[in-house]
């Protein structure tokens, strides 16, 4: 099934992210988990879907930030402490707006990197120990 289109809310708020990080050159961007994910320094940090704002702050924070209007624990079940859906209504002023980038950006150098699946890496090198297979032709007489 395609992804739908997003929508130009979506598409503003992915932009105000990505000019809240412009400064950086460790940002890398992808789709995850149906957010557009903004990664920093290997480490998810923020993301957007819909009109949320995905923040990710310190687990020993998770209880006092949860009680915040206008937000919500990403897992019900609290498995994921310190990741946070904020409303726009709690990111409605600038004020709110830079203090939930400040505070993502602030506890990325402490936050641990979930490793990346070397799937592509390890298939690739996979393929190199292994001889290259006899090609075989419908033909008769075709040598490829």
């Amino acid at each position: 099934m395609p992804a739908r289109p997003l929508s130009d809310e979506t598409l503003h708020l992915i932009d105000a992210v990505r000019d809240a990080l412009a400064q950086r050159s460790d940002v890398e961007e992808r789709p995850l988990f149906g957010w557009y994910a903004f990664f920093v320094d290997g480490k998810l940090c923020l993301g957007v879907k819909g009109d949320e704002l995905l923040v990710r702050l310190p687990p020993d924070t998770h209880d006092a930030v949860a009680e915040t209007p206008g937000v919500r624990t990403l897992d019900t079940q609290g498995k994921m402490r310190g990741y946070f859906c904020v409303e726009p209504s709690a990111y409605a002023t600038r004020a709110q707006w830079e203090a939930w980038i400040g505070a993502a950006l602030a506890f990325n150098p402490r936050a641990k990197a979930s490793p990346r699946r070397a799937k592509a890496a390890s298939t690739a090198k996979a393929r190199a120990q292994k001889p290259a297979p006899k090609r075989h032709s419908i033909f008769e007489n075709d040598d490829l």
